[in-house]
């Protein structure tokens, strides 16, 4: 345990509001463990709150990136930002949603390298930017999108999960933010 953890404990569940109790309790149910992320936010309730209907709001719709492509974003922007809980965490849901064991190691350690299409890096050197450099932001950037078939509305999504989980990598690693050890093996073999 680390010193930050041991500063903002997370709250025991019961001592919980019933709306994020009622979730956590979701997420174990379908998951079998609860993931540390929500314990560690639920520290601050309506921050909680604010980050989950934000987190949801990008990760879960449609559109025109893939669930997959969405966490590959996430994957090789906490890579990074040397975010150890957002890589491990995010990495299991890339491989179950990739349904690739190989691919969120690939993304991890050199997206440039991995085992993607040519639209995916174009992708990713965008997130990559956003997340490391956005102040150099230009038109560009947008142009070398659009070709891989990256509508706005697509480029705005993009951008968007590189910015939030620039917040969460900062809040992960400002707490110390563990991963759990169900993370580790996720997606890696298939089932039985």
């Amino acid at each position: 345990m680390t010193k930050a953890t041991q500063r903002f404990p997370a709250p025991a569940l019961e001592t919980l509001p019933e709306d994020i109790r009622a979730r956590l309790l979701a997420v174990q149910e379908k998951s079998g463990f609860v993931p540390n992320v929500f314990l560690t936010l639920a520290y601050r309730p309506d921050e909680f709150r604010a980050f989950f209907a934000y987190h949801d709001a990008l990760m879960e719709k449609d559109g025109g990136l893939t669930k997959a492509e969405r966490e590959m974003i996430v994957v090789a922007t906490s890579a990074a930002n040397q975010c150890q809980y957002c890589v491990i965490a995010h990495g299991a849901i890339l491989r179950i949603r990739a349904k690739n064991p190989l691919i969120a190691d690939q993304v991890a350690v050199n997206y440039r390298k991995a085992d993607i299409s040519p639209r995916q890096k174009a992708m990713l050197d965008f997130a990559m930017k956003v997340s490391t450099d956005a102040q150099r932001i230009s038109e560009d950037d947008f142009a070398t999108l659009q070709p891989h078939g990256f509508s706005d509305d697509d480029i705005w999504d993009i951008a968007a999960i590189a910015a939030f989980f620039a917040l969460s990598n900062r809040l992960a690693n400002f707490t110390g933010m563990r991963p759990n050890e169900e993370f580790y093996l996720m997606g890696r073999l298939p089932k039985t």
